[in-house]
C-alpha cells in the first residue's frame, strides 16, 4: 500500500494584508506538518488575497507576493512537505494567476491558470492572462532577489504535473474544474493520482451542492485523490468565501471542512491509499483504452518519495456523509460571518439598523443577532483571535469578554424605530420586542416634527402644501409625501451612526445596515436615498420568499420568537394615513 496523508485548508486571508496572510499560511503549514501531512494545499491567490481587484495591476502587489514566498522558502516551512501557494506572477509582459509548487526550500514548478473566471462576480481577465501553451513547460527566470536568496535561477513554468518516485501530482485552479474539458481529464490519463484545486469561490444560496458534485464527478469515472482548498470569510469586498475545503477519493468524500466559520485557519486532513486509485482505474476498461492513446502532458521529475508504507498504526480516512446546510442556515451563517469580518476590519464600533418591524429589516436584525451568537460560541470554544476582536470592538476592560450574545449585542448593535403619525402600534411593538430578544440598544424616534418642518419650508417656497391621496391629494402629492418620510429616515440613520458613539463615549462610528432584498433591486422597487441607502446590505442577494422562510426558521432556531409574528403580519408601508375606508397593503418602502 502507498499511503499518503494530505492537508487542505480554509484560510480567512485579507486582500493586500501580506503580514496577516503570511501568518495564516504559516499556521496552516505548521498544523499540516503536526498532522503528518506531506502535501499542503492553500486557496487561490492566498498570498495577496483574492479580492485585490485593480491592485493586481500594481507591480508592488506582485513584488510583495514574491517577498512572502521568499520568507516561506528561506525558513523550514516546506521541509518534507509539498506546498502549493497561490500568487500572481509576471512572465515577460503578461501577468498570470499561478500556483507555485514548492518542496524542501525550492520551487519545483509554477503552474499558471489556463481558464480564467470572467462571469458573474468574477473579472479575472481584467487582471490576468490565461496560459495558452499546453504542449511544453517553459523556463522561467526567477526575480533576481529571489534567485540569489534561494540559489535557484530558473523553474519550469506552464501546464504540466510533478512526477515523484511513487506518485504524480498536479494542480487544477478553481474555474478549470468547471470547464467543458477540465484539465484533470487528460492529467488522469497521464497517470496523475493527486489533483490539487486552489479556489476562490464565493457563497451563494444552494451553490455548494453544484461544487461538490463537480469534485465527485472528477474522480468518479477516472479515479484519483481530489483536494480542494478555498478562502473563507470576507476579504474586504462584497463577497463571502464559504470555505468547505475537502478531499474526495474515487468519487467518495472522505474529509470536509466547515462552510461557515469565524476561524482564520482551518485544516482538513485525510489519509489515502494510492493503490486504491490504481486499482480503481485498472478496473475500468475504457480508462485503460483511452490512457493508451493519451495526449502526452509535460512533467517535472522529482526524485523524492511522498508516500509511506503501510503499518498497523495507520488508518485510512473513510467515506463520510456530506454536510449541507439548509437555505435558512445559509442565510443566517453566511451573512452573519460576513458581517463579523466586515466589522472587525472596518474600524467601526458596531452596526446601526433602522428597524421598522417589517420582514426585511427584521431579517437583517436576526442575522446580526446570529453573528453575536457565533462570536460568543467561538470564544467559548477557545478562539483567541475572535476573543481579541470582540474585546476591542465591544470595548471590554479588566479582563472581561463576551459570554452572552444579548449583552454583546447591547454593546455593538443599535436599532432605531423611526415612527411617524402613519405608523401603527403593532409594528412599533414588534420592533421593540425583537430588539429586546436580540439585545440591541433600541431607540424609538418620531420623525413627525422633521416632516412638518420640510413641508412648512416647501409651503413657504411655493405657497402650496401637498396632501395625501386619501385626503384628496393627487398621485404626485401622495408619492412626494411618502418619499420625504423615507429620505428623512436615511439622513437620521447616518446622523445617529456618526454621533451615537460620541454620545456614549465610544471611539469610531457605526456602520448603517440596509435591508433591501434582491427582488426589490431587480425590479427597481425602492426609494432613492431611503433606508435602502446604507453602508452595507446583508440581504441584498436574497429573495423575499427565502427571507420569509428564514424568519420562520430563525424564530425557533435562533430563539427570536417575535419573528414568527412579523412573518405572519400583513405587509404595510405605513407611509400614508390609515382610514376606515382605506389601507395601504403593500411592501414597506422603509423596510
Amino acid at each position: 500500500m502507498r499511503l499518503l496523508k494530505v492537508a487542505t485548508c480554509n484560510l480567512n486571508n485579507w486582500a493586500l494584508d501580506f503580514d496577516c496572510n503570511l501568518k495564516n499560511i504559516k499556521e496552516s503549514i505548521g498544523r499540516a506538518k503536526e498532522a503528518g501531512a506531506v502535501i499542503r494545499l492553500g486557496p487561490e491567490l492566498e498570498i495577496t488575497g483574492y479580492g485585490c481587484e485593480d491592485h493586481f495591476l500594481e507591480l508592488d502587489t506582485v513584488t510583495h507576493a514574491w517577498e512572502c514566498l521568499k520568507d516561506l522558502l528561506l525558513g523550514d516551512w516546506t521541509d518534507g512537505i509539498l506546498c502549493s501557494f497561490g500568487m500572481p506572477v509576471i512572465k515577460g509582459s503578461e501577468r498570470y494567476n499561478c500556483q507555485v509548487l514548492c518542496l524542501n526550500r525550492k520551487i519545483i514548478m509554477i503552474r499558471p491558470k489556463l481558464w480564467l473566471a470572467n462571469d458573474g462576480n468574477y473579472r479575472e481577465l481584467r487582471w490576468f492572462t490565461a496560459w495558452k501553451q499546453k504542449d511544453q513547460l517553459e523556463d522561467f527566470q526567477l526575480p533576481n532577489e529571489i534567485s540569489v536568496a534561494l540559489k535557484q535561477k530558473s523553474v519550469p513554468f506552464g501546464y504540466g504535473f510533478i512526477q515523484f518516485l511513487d506518485t504524480a501530482v498536479a494542480a487544477e485552479i478553481c474555474e478549470e474544474l468547471f470547464t467543458p474539458i477540465p484539465p484533470h481529464a487528460d492529467l488522469a490519463l497521464n497517470g496523475v493520482e493527486v489533483f490539487m484545486n486552489a479556489s476562490g469561490s464565493h457563497h451563494q444560496l444552494r451553490k455548494l451542492d453544484y461544487r461538490i458534485r463537480a469534485f465527485i464527478s472528477a474522480t468518479h469515472s477516472r479515479g484519483g485523490v481530489y483536494m480542494y482548498s478555498n478562502h473563507q470569510g470576507c476579504d474586504g469586498g462584497r463577497l463571502y468565501f464559504d470555505g468547505c475545503s475537502c478531499v474526495v477519493v474515487n468519487g467518495d468524500m472522505i474529509a470536509q471542512g466547515s462552510q461557515f466559520s469565524l476561524k482564520d485557519v482551518e485544516i482538513v486532513v485525510a489519509q489515502v491509499d494510492l493503490d486504491a486509485v490504481a486499482g480503481f482505474r485498472g478496473s475500468i476498461s475504457s480508462f485503460q483504452e483511452q490512457a493508451s492513446c493519451k495526449t502526452k502532458i509535460p512533467s517535472v521529475a522529482v526524485p523524492y518519495n511522498l508516500c509511506q508504507p503501510f503499518n498497523l498504526k495507520m488508518s485510512l480516512s473513510s467515506p463520510l456523509k456530506i454536510n449541507y446546510h439548509s437555505p435558512e442556515e445559509e442565510i443566517a451563517f453566511g451573512p452573519g460571518c460576513w458581517l463579523w469580518d466586515y466589522l472587525r476590519r472596518s474600524g467601526a464600533s458596531g452596526f446601526l439598523l433602522p428597524l421598522s418591524g417589517g420582514a426585511d429589516s427584521s431579517s437583517v436584525a436576526a442575522i446580526v443577532g446570529c453573528m453575536c451568537q457565533l462570536v460568543v460560541k467561538e470564544i467559548s470554544n477557545g478562539d483567541e483571535q475572535v476573543k481579541a476582536d470582540a474585546i476591542r470592538i465591544g470595548h471590554y476592560a479588566n479582563g472581561e469578554f463576551p459570554t452572552d450574545s444579548r449583552e454583546f449585542a447591547k454593546r455593538i448593535f443599535y436599532t432605531v424605530f423611526m415612527g411617524s403619525e402613519n405608523s401603527s402600534q403593532e409594528t412599533r411593538m414588534l420592533a421593540k420586542k425583537l430588539a429586546d430578544e436580540i439585545g440591541s440598544w433600541h431607540l424609538d424616534v418620531s420623525i413627525d416634527t422633521v416632516v412638518s418642518a420640510f413641508l412648512s419650508l416647501f409651503q413657504t417656497l411655493t405657497g402650496k402644501r401637498p396632501c395625501y391621496k386619501v385626503d384628496g391629494g393627487s398621485n404626485v402629492e401622495n408619492l412626494g409625501l411618502q418619499n420625504i418620510q423615507a429620505r428623512i429616515r436615511m439622513v437620521l440613520a447616518f446622523m445617529l451612526a456618526s454621533l451615537l458613539p460620541w454620545v456614549h463615549n465610544k471611539p469610531g462610528f457605526y456602520l448603517v445596515l440596509g435591508s433591501s432584498n434582491v427582488d426589490e433591486g431587480l425590479r427597481g422597487y425602492l426609494t432613492k436615498y431611503d433606508c435602502s441607502s446604507a453602508d452595507i446590505n446583508p440581504i441584498g442577494s436574497i429573495s423575499k420568499q427565502d427571507l420569509r422562510t428564514f424568519l420562520r426558521w430563525a424564530a425557533t432556531h435562533l430563539g427570536y420568537s417575535s419573528l414568527a409574528e412579523i412573518e405572519a403580519a400583513p405587509p404595510t408601508a405605513e407611509l400614508e394615513p390609515i382610514r376606515s375606508n382605506y389601507s395601504q397593503v403593500h411592501k414597506s418602502i422603509w423596510c
